[in-house]
């Protein structure tokens, strides 16, 4: 049962630091940390960022794989006791807080010590990787559905992230597009079970990592899942930057369209469009 807030603790905002650009939080955000007393930031955070609140204490209590770490039970009791200390805690996390953040093991813990919280969305990896390759995760006719995914795991609530084992079967969403967030190690596995498994999804299913989204170090890989079934993209991926593998139909490269051939089947489009007039003899698809 939560307790009652108590008004002379201070307030922690959970912010989305967004996908790696720095100037790709929101307004909202960027606002807050000029106003922050204390900043506790992911390790994938923009170092530009952090320039915003010059004024501010700053404290790494990122998550890397493979490296050394701050606890999520540690990073708790941190942001508890910042509140007796300070009046505007800010929790600047990557992307967005509710996904993938741990973002309700923090909420849980401050609403539990009576401490004010509030959560400013960021923009997902996932997002940004559509952006930049400008292709939809969605298509008309072929993609309807989205999963993000991950198959890192935690060992309870206080627990860190780990990896499922490379033999262990990993849950497969049912959607047409699939971002898998995390999951550099499990690449192959991932691959290989989706082939033998999902019916959505086979060896010409077009594949594309990205690794630094947004951010100068961006990188892209294109292929198949066949080919990552295969390994071909273990040598390319770089252990130091954070990866996005996008998965389905909807992500095929399509030819450039010439201005030739946008008269489709209704050769006028005038200006009554924009009044909502009903267009005749055309073909219409929801």
């Amino acid at each position: 049962m939560f307790t009652t807030h108590t008004p002379e603790l201070g307030k922690v905002f959970l912010v989305g630091a967004g996908p790696g650009a720095a100037d790709l939080i929101t307004l909202r955000g960027s606002r807050l940390l000029v106003q922050a007393d204390i900043v506790f930031h992911d390790a994938l955070v923009d170092p530009t960022m952090l320039e915003l609140c010059p004024q501010a204490t700053k404290v790494a209590v990122g998550k890397r794989c493979g490296k050394l770490s701050s606890a999520q039970h540690f990073i708790n009791k941190r942001l508890v006791d910042a509140t007796k200390k300070y009046q505007i805690i800010i929790r600047l996390k990557g992307g967005d807080p509710m996904m993938f953040g741990r973002a309700d093991e923090e909420i849980q813990a401050l609403k539990l010590a009576g401490i004010e919280v509030e959560v400013v969305p960021g923009i997902t990896a996932a997002l940004a990787g559509a952006a930049s390759m400008q292709q939809s995760l969605t298509l008309r006719g072929v993609s309807r559905s989205v999963a993000f995914v991950t198959v890192a795991q935690g060992r309870g609530l206080g627990g860190d992230y780990h990896s499922k084992s490379e033999h262990a079967p990993l849950a497969q969403p049912n959607a047409d597009t699939l971002v898998y967030y995390m999951g550099r190690k499990d690449a192959t596995s991932i691959a290989k079970q989706l082939i033998e498994s999902d019916t959505k999804h086979d060896n010409g299913t077009p594949v594309h990592i990205l690794e630094a989204v947004s951010t100068k170090n961006e990188r892209h890989w294109s292929s198949t899942l066949g080919q990552l079934a295969k390994g071909e993209a273990n040598e390319w991926f770089n252990a130091a930057s954070p990866a996005l593998i996008m998965i389905g139909e909807a992500l095929r490269q399509k030819p450039q369209v010439l201005s030739s051939e946008l008269d489709g089947s209704c050769s006028v489009l005038n200006d009554g469009l924009q009044n909502s007039l009903v267009l005749t003899n055309c073909r219409r698809s929801a």
